[in-house]
């Protein structure tokens, strides 16, 4: 660590905040050169479905090594791509799938939403793009930072993306759900707004980097309508969100919308670098022999994430992700009550966030998650009352909280308003027993920071 420290950007992010040096692992479970073992509620930033080194996706690989195929087959067909490809659509939804083309490009998430917002501007023939933000620190947002950076007319127009806990317009539920949607409408063609007619709109059926935010399904209907009114392409953003992630295979059949385009990366390699775009055939406006990217052939990675779709299919992981994330959730969210600093819980399947607040902030006296969620309940049965707004973000609390959890064996993520939002990504083979390893030491974890915050002394690890 100390040689990754001299030799290393300063950039590095994970490394700063887990000070551990892996060198095992297995399903959820990660052994440090140290010789201590960890819970992996981080999944490499979502990436291992089936945690780590599953037999299906080491399997994958060998056969892939012992067949001596080419490693890099650049756009070339071949027997993997072929069985990678049959096997993403069997999964795709079905409105899609029956009149889908998908485009292969660089391997990381970001790379796929350039390509996504390339795809919508040669295929509309217009420029911008309307996306939803309000923490910041989205993979998406940045990649439309650097596309607007390249394509000077590429005009970014972001708008408020409904939640329940830190609302825009003072509204939770489904009436701030409504006032969002109101808000967004006249975006993509009045001119009074200043914005011209985009190319696209960009979604994530829950903002992951934003802080675990799942939106409300019928916002998104309603972004589908206003999108399909107007002939704008909607995009999906499920790089973080599909393979059964929320319990569903893909985010978006919570809502029972289907997307003119899906951006997927992250678990669709099974551990490996891979991503693609996958789109409405309508759509296609490419250019035969366009120069293609010099990575978007790796076979491995296609093998491996053709076992991963599989297996998650095949053994209905997503529906266990929906049963066994939503039992979770219930028994995380009792740690509102029980914890002044913790203002929010939330999620959808296994991606869950907590939120952590200052509780000796400015703000209404006992602000919280409970009274928010009772004022979500007056706003949908129509009784009037905005509610206390929420407490000032607590950062500090939450890297403490995250330290915590190391102490204790469990390797947690930060994300959200200032990264004050810890984040649980275990993977969809996670058991019962070891949920409820992981909710012990997390809730123990932030008794032992609260504790830390008001003078006392920390809890003494347990392994």
């Amino acid at each position: 660590m100390r040689r990754q420290a001299a030799r290393e950007s300063a950039a590095r992010t994970y490394a700063r905040a887990l000070p551990i040096v892996p060198v095992r692992a297995r399903g959820l479970t990660i052994e440090g050169a140290d010789g201590r073992r960890y819970l992996d509620c981080l999944s490499g930033a979502g990436t291992l479905a089936l945690g780590h080194n599953h037999p299906v996706v080491l399997e994958s690989l060998r056969k892939v090594l012992d067949s001596g195929a080419p490693l890099n087959a650049l756009d070339l067909a071949t027997p993997v791509k072929d069985a990678f490809l049959t096997e993403l659509f069997r999964t795709l939804p079905a409105g899609l799938a029956d009149r889908a083309h998908v485009r292969f490009c660089g391997p990381a998430g970001s790379e796929a939403v350039e390509t996504a917002y390339a795809l919508v501007r040669a295929a509309t023939g217009r420029s911008g793009l309307l996306a939803f933000t309000d923490t910041g620190g989205e993979r998406t947002a940045q990649a439309f930072d650097t596309t607007s950076a390249e394509t000077p007319d590429a005009r970014v127009t972001r708008l408020s993306h409904p939640q329940h806990y830190r609302r825009p317009f003072d509204a939770g539920g489904e009436r701030g759900a409504d006032l969002t949607a109101l808000w967004t409408e006249p975006f993509p063609d009045d001119p009074a707004t200043g914005v011209p007619l985009p190319a696209g709109v960009i979604v994530e059926p829950v903002r992951s980097e934003g802080g675990v935010i799942p939106v409300p399904g019928t916002w998104l209907r309603r972004m589908r309508q206003l999108t399909a009114d107007r002939s704008v392409p909607l995009i999906a953003d499920e790089t973080r969100t599909g393979v059964g992630r929320t319990g569903a295979f893909w985010a978006v059949e919570h809502s029972g919308v289907t997307p003119d385009v899906m951006v997927l990366s992250d678990a669709i390699g099974g551990s490996l670098p891979l991503a693609v775009v996958v789109y409405r055939d309508d759509l296609d406006a490419g250019e035969a022999g366009t120069p293609a990217e010099s990575f978007p052939g790796n076979q491995l990675a296609m093998a491996a994430g053709t076992a991963t779709l599989a297996h998650v299919r095949e053994n209905d992981l997503a529906e266990r992700a929906a049963t066994l994330g939503a039992r979770m959730l219930y028994q995380l969210q009792q740690l509102v009550s029980e914890f002044a600093c913790v203002g929010d819980v939330r999620g959808r399947g296994l991606m869950i966030g907590v939120e952590l607040m200052d509780p000796e902030g400015e703000g209404e006296p006992g602000s919280s998650g409970a009274s928010w969620a009772a004022e979500c309940d007056m706003e949908v049965s129509g009784r009037p009352g905005s509610g206390p707004r929420p407490l000032p973000a607590a950062p500090e609390l939450a890297a403490a909280v995250q330290r915590e959890c190391l102490r204790r064996g469990l390797i947690v993520g930060l994300g959200g308003l200032r990264a004050s939002v810890v984040q649980l990504l275990p993977p969809l083979t996670i058991t019962d027993e070891q949920a409820a390893a992981v909710l012990d030491r997390l809730a123990d974890a932030v008794r032992a920071a609260a504790r830390c915050r008001r003078g006392g002394t920390a809890a003494a690890p347990t392994w």
